[in-house]
């Protein structure tokens, strides 16, 4: 990739407003240009009446330069060496930041999470179930937080060696930042001896909405999540179900009943989670691909996103589509989940229709989700914005 589009793409993914699923809907648009998409958010904007603030290019450059100067690198989505599980998910992260080794996120990984308040004996089976999958070639991957995740990374860098499987740590904030900061000695040697990984801007400190962000990416980094201990209600759940609704395994160890540290992942066995009491219940159990996985090889190439001239190929079609939507419309506002449910077409290819439709003024997108069409949806087809 072009350095100029690299920077492109990391302005746009830092952009304010612009998240993974519309960033690649805004690919798809402009034919695969950050560039182009980024010249014409003023005007998108304009339409719409909410104004996108992207960093500015000295800013991203700043954060380009550091973390290649640290020897780090940048994966986007739809470029080799970026984890093809991780981009089978809904929302992929656009852009990930990498310090230390990139090529562990294309080896088979088990994420080993739970409680940060763990008592002894969690602590001890984390880091043992994480130590057998290393040395059995299996990369293990957590979100770096106090307690099970960061027995689980000590557990596989106990098991490193040259050219076989360790950690991979998920940061819930920048690159630099360690969370929480009695972890930085670990966090340094997961960047020798492993990866560590970020969707957030260099400097980002975590706040409470990036941790179930961070939780997505383990989840979907890996092919089977394991819990020691988690208690009802807590985080580690969050990652237990995102990993469900990804088709990854899920695995649970068994605790006491009178420890409420252990509730939580007692209830998942109860609802058909494996049961995990060594390592051999998860590489026994682990498939090769996700059970809801996307057809063919789980490592393959993905394709592109459509272009504009492929997207013109279907012109019949996406005419009929686009009309649909419209007709759905009118000059009261709706909800955009109303309007998905009432059509006919898949939600994703409804939600890159709208963006069509919004970015050529034919639709306006308003406060809480909601959807109008404009003056200008009376037009026929889907026209550039200009």
């Amino acid at each position: 990739m072009r350095e100029a589009e690299a920077l492109a793409r990391l302005r746009l993914a830092r952009t304010d407003g612009i998240g993974p699923v519309r960033f690649r809907d805004l690919l798809a648009h402009f034919d695969g240009s950050a560039e182009a998409a980024l010249q014409a958010l003023p005007a998108w904007a304009a339409k719409r009446n909410k104004p996108f603030h992207p960093p500015s290019p000295a800013e991203v450059r700043r954060e380009y330069d550091t973390v290649l100067g640290a020897g780090g690198t940048f994966l986007h989505w739809d470029e080799p060496g970026y984890p093809p599980l991780l981009g089978t998910i809904d929302d992929p992260p656009t852009v990930l930041a990498v310090l230390g080794d990139p090529a562990l996120l294309l080896r088979r990984q088990v994420a080993v999470v739970g409680a940060r308040n763990a008592s002894a004996g969690g602590l001890r089976i984390a880091g043992e179930l994480a130590e057998a999958l290393a040395k059995a070639g299996v990369v293990v991957t957590s979100g770096l937080a106090r307690g099970v995740d960061a027995a689980a990374h000590e557990g596989a860098l106990r098991a490193a060696k040259p050219g076989g499987a360790s950690t991979v740590a998920v940061l819930p904030g920048g690159l630099d930042v360690t969370y929480p900061p009695e972890n930085a000695a670990l966090q340094a040697r997961i960047a020798e001896g492993g990866a560590i990984v970020s969707e957030a801007p260099l400097r980002a400190q975590p706040t409470q909405r990036h941790f179930p962000r961070r939780n997505r990416i383990v989840a979907g980094l890996s092919l089977g999540v394991v819990l020691v201990e988690a208690a009802l209600g807590s985080g580690t759940l969050i990652t237990a179900r995102l990993a469900a609704e990804m088709g990854r395994d899920v695995f649970a160890v068994p605790g006491s009943p009178l420890d409420p540290r252990c509730r939580g992942s007692n209830d998942l066995l109860r609802q058909g989670a494996t049961l995990c009491e060594t390592a051999a219940d998860v590489l026994n159990n682990l498939p090769e691909a996700p059970r809801a996985g996307a057809a063919g090889p789980l490592f393959e190439a993905r394709p592109a996103p459509p272009t504009l001239a492929q997207r013109a190929a279907r012109a019949p079609e996406a005419t009929g589509d686009a009309a649909q939507l419209l007709e759905l419309l009118g000059p009261s506002p709706v909800a955009v989940d109303e309007v998905l449910r009432r059509c006919h077409l898949s939600p994703s290819a409804a939600q890159a229709l709208l963006l069509d439709l919004e970015l050529s003024g034919q639709v306006e997108v308003l406060p809480g989700n909601r959807i109008v069409r404009s003056a200008a949806g009376d037009r026929e087809g889907i026209q550039e914005p200009t």
